[in-house]
C-alpha cells in the first residue's frame, strides 16, 4: 500500500513537471520537433496521415502522443503506470481529439497488441530505465508492419547536476544554466532518486545500434540530441523478414 501511494504521488508529480518541461525547456522542444519530423518523413508516401498508425511506448502523461494526434496521425500511447494513463486520458478528453487513445501496459510484455499493427513506433527516454530493454525492442519490432519505422531515443550517460550546470553556464550563460537547473536537472534528479532502481542502461552508439539490429531493424540514421548531446536518437526500419 505504501509503495502504491508513493508510485501514485511520484506519477502525479512527474506529470505536472513534465508538462512544463515539454512546453518550456528548449532542448526538449528541439527533441520533440526532431522526432516529429522523422515521423512525418516516414509517412510522406501515405495517402493521408490518419491512415498512419503510431504507437508511443512509455508515453508518460501523453504529451507527445497528443502532438502526434494533433499532427493528424492515428496515435496510441502505451504506459505502464496507471496514474499517468489517467492523466493522459483526461488531456485527451479536454482536447476532444479523435484517433487518439491511451492504454496501460508494458510493450516488453506484449501488452496484448497484435503483431504487425502499427506503421511506426516511438520511444523517448524509456529504454534506459526499463527492466528488459532488449525485450522492449523485440516487441517494438513485432508490433510493426514489415517496412514500418521506429524512432528510439535513449540517454547515453548520467547528467550530473553540478557538472551540467557548469557546462551550460560556460557555453550559454547564467540564464540558460538556471533554466536548465530548474526545468530539467533538479526535477530529473528528484525523480531518479525516487523511482524504482532499474538500470540505468546508458548505451553508446555501437551498443545501442547493435541492440536495435538484433531486434530485427535496419538502422537508417543515428544522431546525438537533447541536452549537450546526452541522448542518442536511432531511426530504424523493420526488416521485411523480421
Amino acid at each position: 500500500m505504501l509503495r502504491w501511494a508513493m508510485d501514485r504521488a511520484l506519477s502525479i508529480g512527474y506529470g505536472v513537471v513534465y508538462d512544463t518541461i515539454f512546453e518550456r525547456f528548449a532542448p526538449y522542444r528541439h527533441l520533440r520537433a526532431e522526432v516529429l519530423a522523422l515521423v512525418e518523413a516516414a509517412a510522406a508516401q501515405a495517402p493521408e496521415r490518419r491512415a498512419v498508425s503510431v504507437l508511443e511506448a512509455g508515453c508518460g502523461p501523453g504529451n507527445f502522443t497528443i502532438l502526434l494526434a494533433e499532427a493528424g496521425f492515428t496515435a496510441l500511447g502505451l504506459e505502464p503506470y496507471k496514474t499517468l494513463v489517467e492523466i493522459a486520458r483526461e488531456k485527451r478528453r479536454a482536447r476532444g481529439l479523435a484517433r487518439l487513445a491511451f492504454a496501460q501496459g508494458d510493450l516488453a510484455q506484449g501488452a496484448r497488441l497484435e503483431a504487425g499493427t502499427f506503421d511506426q513506433v516511438i520511444s523517448i527516454h524509456t529504454l534506459y530505465a526499463h527492466p528488459d530493454p532488449a525485450g522492449f525492442l523485440a516487441q517494438a519490432c513485432r508490433v510493426l508492419r514489415p517496412g514500418g519505422h521506429a524512432v528510439i531515443v535513449n540517454h547515453t550517460r548520467h547528467m550530473g547536476v553540478a557538472s551540467t550546470f557548469a557546462a551550460v553556464r560556460a557555453r550559454q550563460g547564467a540564464g540558460a544554466a538556471l533554466r536548465t537547473l530548474g526545468l530539467w536537472l533538479l526535477p530529473n534528479a528528484i525523480f531518479e532518486a525516487a523511482r524504482r532502481r532499474i538500470g540505468p542502461h546508458y548505451w553508446d552508439e555501437a551498443r545501442f545500434t547493435a541492440h536495435v539490429r538484433a531486434a530485427g531493424f535496419t538502422v537508417l540514421d543515428t544522431r546525438r540530441t537533447f541536452l549537450d548531446g546526452s541522448s542518442l536518437l536511432v531511426w530504424a526500419r523493420k526488416d521485411a523478414t523480421a
